[in-house]
């Protein structure tokens, strides 16, 4: 009979066959015993493969059973049996029995084992093979991270330790082990919160093997259940570029000098190749470069900070020119695997709070001090309506004297403050690996980002229909930033509420300044403000 189909078809007749290895072989022993000494040893030998394989056959119950049972209202049990089975003595007649036991009998438990947790064994290299369809596990708790072309594979006495020795009950109750991308994918039971278990096993793990491999405890975006990847450490390749990245930055940051200098001289902004014929005029521009770059150098400053005090490596910043606004910002990389959520979020939200508190600072005084020419610039009203947050306060602050179809002179602050808000705004959208993007993951998770993100694009597609500036900037988040964000340590424990409240306020500044100002500029708007 083979014993893995019976198994497999059907688990109710295991029982029945243990009470028959009692019942019908004992007597059978004792008579053979006695009349026939030869066949007595025979017999012997005989009864006990069968007794012995039933004896397997209930430790194998047991396992099975642990491993279908839910941990979580059964831990006693788990323990019990996950005891009784390491602490069983063995008997003097066990011991004798297992030196004449063939090699093929004593490799078949583990082999069985093997295939009923689908778990096979990898060929003489000591690794884990793939699946039964011959793929590698994917899908993906563990995107948007730089491997090796040629997986290292981790041997199976590796794993073993891992799910015997390193997880446990009291940590990460492992109940399914596949292979996934050059590592192991550990499905289980979380035991207490995640913060604290990610580092007893990773405490574990470094006592066991060293720095030989990384931990990640993720939630898996197939059932929304956690479970820990562990890959070997050579395989995560940090990002390289074909182009020194100093040197690149370099050249983004000439080109955006030059566009936040150009974006200022309106005479130059009308035929941009008369610009080169006109070089001298581009000083006069110099003002508002100095305000708009100022308010871009403190967002810059604000990841800057918040990233010493978080363990997190920044890249160089690659600030990404616009003639429209001068800048869209910088986009910089994150070089190493942040810990938690929550460090990402001080990480993401530190820049645009920065930038928009000295943005709407040089706001309301170029509101508040007239211009020192006494002219300053003249627009027309209907530009505020372009910002809910620029159009509200310009009415909040200017009264009857801003009326639509009515042109206005303001301070040339109140412009180049605007534009620096209208920056930081950008770089809050909710999508991919902008600041607004990684805000989203560390507030909501990995899948409620991606769908944000998903929206995102598709809602400045639209608003490109009407805009150039917006056409410019989907363009540049789809194809340079639309993520996805590479994963962290531990990516289950939620950020404090402290900060929730930080990168929450975050986006909805980013959506005050984005949004239009709906309502008309007349006494009755400025009664309802």
């Amino acid at each position: 009979m083979n014993f893995t189909t019976t198994f497999r078809g059907n688990l109710s007749l295991l029982p029945h066959c243990s009470s028959c290895c009692d019942i019908r072989f004992q007597p059978i022993l004792a008579s053979l015993h006695v009349t026939r000494p030869v066949r007595c040893r025979l017999g012997n030998f005989s009864s006990y493969k069968v007794s012995r394989f039933c004896r397997k056959k209930r430790e194998l119950i047991c396992r099975v059973t642990d491993t279908q049972t839910e941990p979580d209202s059964n831990n006693d049990k788990e323990k019990e049996v996950h005891d009784g089975q390491e602490n069983q003595p063995a008997t003097a007649s066990d011991q004798e029995d297992d030196k004449s036991q063939p090699d093929s009998q004593l490799d078949s438990q583990p082999q069985v084992e093997n295939q009923i947790n689908g778990n096979d064994v990898a060929d003489t290299k000591g690794g884990v093979q793939d699946d039964g369809n011959g793929e590698v596990a994917s899908g993906s708790p563990l995107p948007g991270v730089k491997q090796l072309d040629e997986y290292i594979r981790i041997p199976k006495e590796t794993i073993d330790i891992l799910k015997d020795q390193v997880f446990g009950f009291d940590t990460f109750f492992v109940t399914n082990q596949e292979p996934y991308e050059g590592g192991v994918l550990f499905k289980g039971n979380l035991r207490g919160q995640a913060a604290k278990t990610y580092e007893k096993i990773s405490t574990r793990m470094k006592n066991k093997f060293g720095d030989q491999y990384k931990l990640f405890l993720l939630v898996n975006p197939e059932d929304d259940k956690p479970v820990a990847v562990v890959v070997p450490r050579k395989t995560l390749q940090p990002e390289t570029t074909a182009v020194p990245e100093w040197f690149a930055a370099g050249a983004f940051g000439l080109v955006t000098v030059f566009t936040l200098l150009l974006r200022n001289v309106p005479a130059l902004q009308s035929n941009l190749l008369s610009t080169f014929d006109n070089l001298n005029l581009l000083t006069n521009g110099l003002p508002g470069a100095l305000v708009t770059a100022l308010v871009i150098g403190v967002h810059e400053l604000g990841h800057i900070l918040a990233a010493k005090s978080t363990g997190v490596e920044l890249g160089v910043p690659y600030f990404v020119p616009s003639w429209q606004i001068g800048s869209f910002g910088a986009i910089t990389r994150i070089r190493n695997i942040v810990s938690k959520r929550e460090d990402l979020l001080k990480v993401a939200a530190a820049g645009p709070l920065a930038g928009f508190s000295l943005g709407f600072v040089l706001f309301l005084v170029g509101f508040i001090f007239p211009p020192s020419d006494g002219i300053g610039i003249v627009v027309d009203a209907s530009v505020f309506h372009e910002s809910f947050l620029a159009g509200g306060f310009a009415k909040l602050l200017l009264g009857d004297v801003l009326k639509d179809g009515t042109p206005i002179s303001v301070n040339p602050l109140v412009i180049w403050a605007w534009a620096g808000l209208l920056i930081n705004a950008i770089n809050s959208i909710p999508a991919g690996e902008l600041d607004g993007g990684r805000i989203a993951f560390a507030l909501w998770g990995r899948k409620a980002s991606t769908r944000l993100t998903g929206v995102s694009i598709v809602l400045l597609g639209l608003s490109s229909l009407f805009s150039d500036v917006t056409f410019y900037w989907v363009v540049l988040v789809f194809f340079l930033q639309r993520g996805p964000i590479a994963p962290l340590s531990e990516e289950i424990t939620d950020p404090d509420d402290k900060y929730i409240a930080l990168g929450v306020l975050v986006l909805f500044l980013g959506l005050l300044v984005c949004l239009p100002y709906p309502f008309p500029f007349s006494d009755q708007a400025v009664s309802n403000f």
